[in-house]
């Protein structure tokens, strides 16, 4: 008898139209056919189940964003432990010494942490800080201050608080320094001083050059444009008015980018042909971005003027590193290119996504990413995980490092940049990268730089974990603005200081964006 013949092929039925029937569509079919044979009581058990551990799900989320606010508000707490107990009044807390330091003697921590209180919801210790104001702040003192310090930390401070409270004390007080800081602008250019007696009502330049950084004669716009607003008195916005359209039309720029210096006698750059989007330059950009923004859009000279150095950015200083292809923005110093990228830079990648917000071109927000992967990485390669002041980019083929730092630029100051930058993006984004970098900043903020006894500290060297060398000093930049983008970054709620509603000064300090009937 002869065993049963085997089949080596496999029989597929196939449907008139040439086609065979689509396996994941019969397992959708399968599935459902499973489903609909369950009671209605399972069915019900388990719609409940996954309605429950989504529940859970966004609780989780809920609480991990809430532990991150938290953390933020203790580091705040901590830090005000420190300037209360040990430099209450003064301007600056020096926490490993338990002293303080003094710039202008005017409570320059205390101001500038104002509206990161109001916005912590620190209500207890807003209080306190408000009780200071009305009764021990005078500006009715002879003493120098250099313009825009006072204007960015301790104007624009009065000026947001005032805002954000409605409480009229901080308003009457912004009034007064805006006054006391006007006869900087009594020069035969227009262009201001940049120290300013108080008291005296008398400025002058530097004791070492008749120079201002540009930065910092076009860094002061925002708050005495709001001031002219609130006070009903146009001085304040036409005195820094004409120093815009001065530096707008001036000789010396390349592609959009300005000389880092302006001479207050003749009203002209010097240093010429040495350009950089750091120290002494960094924010004339963010402000030709934040005018157009808080004038409602309609001063079309500055949004042409940004757009241009941008482009001159683009062309002039924008490379990538070696062996990772990091773009980061250099130096260009008499036609020759030096890889140089201060931490400062770090504002322009939020300053790119806000741009992109109000509808600038979309690569603005492709850079911006670009940047901000570079800022991060600024403190990724670091072995505190915390960025130099000031880095050099490798470009050389078979460099091992991206990142150099040499040995007199391995501090950090508890700067508030790359975290400013990281809220922008998360903002506008959703992205959930940009907070968990940020949130490794802040472990690495309190592991290396706070003190026991209270406050945080700079440090001298981000590259030895075993020592990195307190600086012992906590600068008011540490409470108004690191701290408070931190608290921004890691809050949920867009309507927190909308974006739509506010632009912030380059203190972190927000001020209203104007109606266009204005």
């Amino acid at each position: 008898m002869l065993p049963p013949s085997r089949r080596d092929f496999v029989s597929l039925t196939v449907s008139e139209s040439g086609s065979y029937t689509n396996s994941k569509q019969w397992r959708r079919q399968s599935c459902w056919r499973k489903w609909k044979q369950l009671s209605r009581l399972q069915r019900s058990l388990i719609l409940f189940t996954l309605m429950l551990l989504l529940q859970l799900f966004l609780v989780f989320l809920f609480l991990s964003a809430e532990s991150r606010l938290e953390a933020v508000r203790e580091a705040f707490r901590h830090a005000w432990k420190g300037y209360k107990n040990f430099a209450w009044g003064h301007d600056e807390l020096k926490p490993i010494s338990k002293s303080y330091g003094e710039w202008f003697g005017l409570g320059l921590t205390l101001i500038d942490a104002l509206d990161t209180m109001w916005i912590l919801g620190l209500k207890e210790e807003f209080a306190e800080a408000r009780q200071w104001v009305a009764k021990e702040l005078s500006f009715d003192k002879n003493v120098d201050v250099n313009l825009f310090e006072s204007t960015i930390r301790i104007l624009g401070s009065l000026l947001s608080t005032y805002h954000l409270t409605g409480d009229s004390l901080f308003l009457e007080k912004a009034k007064d320094i805006g006054s006391r800081l006007m006869p900087a602008f009594n020069t035969a250019s227009k262009i201001p001083y940049s120290d300013v007696n108080i008291g005296k009502g008398t400025a002058h330049p530097p004791q070492w050059t008749s120079d201002s950084s540009v930065a910092e004669v076009t860094s002061i716009q925002l708050e005495f444009r709001e001031l002219s607003r609130l006070t009903g008195d146009p001085k304040y916005k036409l005195a820094v008015m004409e120093v815009m359209k001065q530096v707008h039309k001036l000789d010396g720029k390349q592609d959009g980018l300005v000389p880092m210096f302006i001479n207050t006698n003749n009203g002209l750059f010097t240093h010429q042909g040495m350009y950089t989007l750091g120290a002494r330059a960094d924010s004339y950009y963010e402000y030709l971005l934040k005018q157009w923004i808080q004038g409602g859009k309609t001063e079309k000279e500055f949004l042409d003027d940004y757009l241009q150095a941008v482009e001159g950015v683009k062309k002039n200083l924008l490379k990538k590193s070696t062996p990772s292809g990091l773009a980061f923005v250099g130096e260009l110093s008499h036609g020759h290119f030096s890889p140089k990228m201060d931490h400062l830079v770090c504002f322009l990648p939020g300053t790119l996504a806000l741009g992109a917000h109000y509808g600038l071109p979309a690569d603005h927000m492709e850079l911006a990413k670009q940047l901000m992967e570079t800022c991060y990485q600024m403190y990724a390669q670091m072995e505190t995980g915390l960025s130099p002041e000031i880095a050099h980019f490798n470009m050389h083929e078979g460099s091992t490092q991206d990142v150099d730092v040499k040995i007199a630029d391995r501090h950090n100051l508890l700067r508030p940049e790359t975290v400013e930058s990281l809220f922008y993006l998360y903002r506008f984004t959703k992205d959930k990268k940009y907070q968990q970098w940020g949130w490794e900043i802040l472990q690495n903020f309190n592991k290396y730089t706070r003190v026991p006894t209270g406050g945080y500290t700079s440090i001298n060297n981000v590259r030895d974990p075993a020592s990195p060398n307190p600086r012992d000093k906590m600068e008011s930049f540490f409470l108004g603005e690191t701290l408070k983008y931190f608290y921004l970054l890691f809050s949920e709620d867009p309507n927190l200081i909308s974006l739509d509603k506010y632009v912030f000064n380059t203190e972190a300090h927000p001020l209203p964006i104007w109606p266009q009937s204005e």
